[in-house]
């Protein structure tokens, strides 16, 4: 009974969406994997933002990410899918502490989809890739037959470089920590979905997608000398799945104070008329960051001093008791506990 459960599982679109599911299936697709790191760097198993590939006999290591982009609408009110592929990859390698050096893109697309479309996609991914000063080096293009694919997919590889003493990671969080985030939460998912037909929702609202470079450009000190201990984008799943990823990571609870938490007024009217919870709402150009509590205001002020950092605030701390939990103090005073989503309630948002 038990092996005809199991051999009639099948993929749904939730294992795709950064919760509990997408754990599930990385876990199954990662668990059988012989080697998973080089030179005892970080890989797999360690499930971050990127991997390392520690030099022997030099005091840098390469930092490798890879990241799939299947976005629907392909253009969206502030960005488009070509935008997204380089600004995701880049932000992977920033949120490790790297330097980006290069990237490979990998294009696969619909029989019929159109030229004047693909030109835009590929010119856009051409302007973001000089704006962050990243070097296209390789990739490989497929067409797939009509109806086999929904118009275009773009997979990258991002490559970096960083000083082997910086340590960022998912598991790297002290207690006493103070976390930030650089701006409003929700934007890119709300806005998607507000975009997207049959809704009829009339807004303004525009996706954050952005890239962090400004943000580690300003706090680049602070990284190399360590204040900093964990950064994260919180894209699939939103702040809630990044912050509990922390959370379980670093055997710690993470305490968010909800009146801190910025929220735009039209992400929160959409959400409630969508059932949705901002929290579990996928952005595409903030950073989570855990930084040293002595450090922290000098680094929220360097990161207001960005464009795209201005709204920054110190929106929780890190403590010792109930680990592995993320717990919000409501604005009414109560406490509620924030769960891992089980997966990005908007599908395809990157």
């Amino acid at each position: 009974m038990s092996e005809k459960k199991e051999s009639s599982k099948v993929i749904r679109l939730a294992h795709g969406a950064g919760g509990i599911l997408q754990e599930e299936l990385i876990d199954f697709i990662t668990k059988n994997i012989p080697f998973k790191n080089v030179n005892n760097g970080i890989g797999v198993k360690e499930l971050d933002d990127g991997a390392t590939i520690p030099l022997n006999n030099y005091d840098k290591e390469i930092v490798i990410t890879a990241d799939g982009h299947t976005i629907y609408p392909l253009f969206f009110p502030g960005g488009d899918l070509g935008i997204l592929s380089i600004c995701g990859t880049v932000n992977d390698l920033l949120m490790m502490g790297a330097e980006p050096l290069a990237l490979t893109s990998m294009i696969i697309i619909e029989e019929g989809f159109g030229f004047n479309k693909l030109e835009k996609i590929i010119g856009s991914m051409n302007n973001m890739a000089k704006k962050a000063n990243i070097a296209i080096i390789a990739g490989d293009t497929k067409v797939m037959p009509r109806g086999t694919l929904n118009e275009i997919v773009i997979a990258t590889t991002g490559i970096g470089i960083k000083d082997k003493n910086i340590t960022i990671l998912d598991s790297n969080l002290k207690v006493g920590d103070q976390i930030i985030i650089t701006g409003s939460i929700g934007d890119h998912g709300t806005a998607l979905m507000a975009s997207r037909e049959g809704l009829n929702i009339s807004t303004d609202l525009k996706s954050d997608i952005s890239l962090l470079l400004e943000v580690y450009e300003e706090v680049k000190s602070e990284i190399k000398s360590n204040y900093i201990h964990a950064m994260k984008d919180p894209t699939r799943g939103g702040i809630a799945a990044a912050l509990n990823d922390w959370a379980k990571k670093s055997y710690v609870s993470i305490w968010i104070d909800e009146e801190k938490v910025p929220v735009k007024k039209e992400v929160s009217a959409i959400c409630d008329m969508l059932g949705l919870d901002p929290y579990n709402i996928a952005c595409e150009g903030r950073a989570l960051l855990a930084v040293d509590p002595n450090k922290a205001e000098i680094i929220l002020n360097k990161i207001r001093k960005t464009n795209i950092g201005k709204d920054a605030q110190i929106i929780g701390e890190v403590k010792a008791d109930n680990p592995k939990r993320v717990l919000l103090k409501t604005i009414v005073g109560g406490t509620r506990i924030v769960d891992m989503p089980l997966g990005e309630p908007i599908p395809r948002i990157c």
